[in-house]
């Protein structure tokens, strides 16, 4: 019998790190941190065994292919697959950043949609039966979606919204940006909201594909957001600790055996919100 396995993206530091603090006293099985930086992700594991937890690590960068490939290959081998995924690692320029509006919206969502995508392509087919993935998204997804045009909000918002059709959408938002004709296109001007939108879009498409191929296996995915919380990336001033920012994350990595639902939804603070 292999042991339950729970992988975490992103998680030698900020909101991922709290996340695997939790898991690790709350899941009944291995906790993985993952980073890019082998050394960042080492040191994590240090710091929680001085709290008395205990996690593993394994090098897994979500912007390149290989590291992807290695590490699915990785916890099919030692452990038949993932019990919880939670994809959380992500980027976000500061405000005040004064890089070209076309530059971040490619980085942006090169990590953060792309990516992430890539993650769920690999990963998903490795989620054991009762199985939880969870993606870290944003309230700022939803504020985004309201500001697009209202063309662009049906098809974010329509049930039948393919993979291949968002993607298109989300390399459009791209190639516009570097035309600087976004706002033409129906698009607001934050890179980060429409890589979280897209995100959310695409935890709704991947969860009605497993209810439709994977009808008994009872996986529930979805995304969230853990609020404004305050890390390297939100900055000092958020009003949430790491560990507020993990509620939620943890609650629907951790929704129990059976459970049907939440599936498919957008949850914030624990609670379902209108898309």
């Amino acid at each position: 019998m292999t042991s339950r396995v729970a992988v975490v993206t992103g998680s030698n530091k900020g909101i991922g790190l709290a996340i695997v603090k939790e898991l690790c006293r709350q899941f009944q099985g291995v906790v993985y941190i993952t980073a890019r930086d082998v050394g960042r992700g080492r040191n994590a594991v240090e710091s929680l065994a001085s709290e008395g937890l205990t996690a593993m690590f394994h090098q897994l960068d979500i912007n390149d292919g290989k590291s992807i490939t290695t590490a699915a290959a990785y916890f099919k081998e030692k452990y038949g697959g993932v019990d919880v995924l939670v994809n959380n690692a992500a980027i976000a320029f500061k405000v005040a950043d004064t890089t070209p509006f076309p530059v971040q919206a490619e980085e942006t969502l090169k990590t953060n949609f792309f990516a992430t995508r890539d993650m769920l392509t690999q990963f998903l087919p490795l989620i054991k039966a009762g199985g939880r993935v969870v993606n870290v998204s944003s309230f700022v997804g939803v504020r985004t979606l309201n500001q697009c045009s209202p063309a662009l909000q049906e098809r974010f918002r329509s049930e039948d919204i393919t993979e291949e059709e968002l993607v298109g959408l989300m390399q459009c938002f791209v190639d516009e940006a570097k035309r600087g004709e976004h706002k033409q296109g129906g698009w607001p001007e934050t890179a980060y909201g429409v890589s979280k939108m897209g995100l959310t879009t695409l935890s709704m498409i991947l969860a009605r594909r497993l209810s439709k191929e994977r009808p008994s296996d009872a996986i529930l995915l979805n995304a969230c957001c853990p609020g404004w919380v305050r890390t390297d990336m939100a900055g000092p001033k958020a009003p949430k600790s790491p560990e507020e920012g993990a509620v939620t994350p943890v609650y629907l990595a951790l929704l129990p055996p059976g459970a049907t639902e939440p599936h498919g939804k957008f949850v914030s603070d624990k609670e379902v919100q209108t898309w």
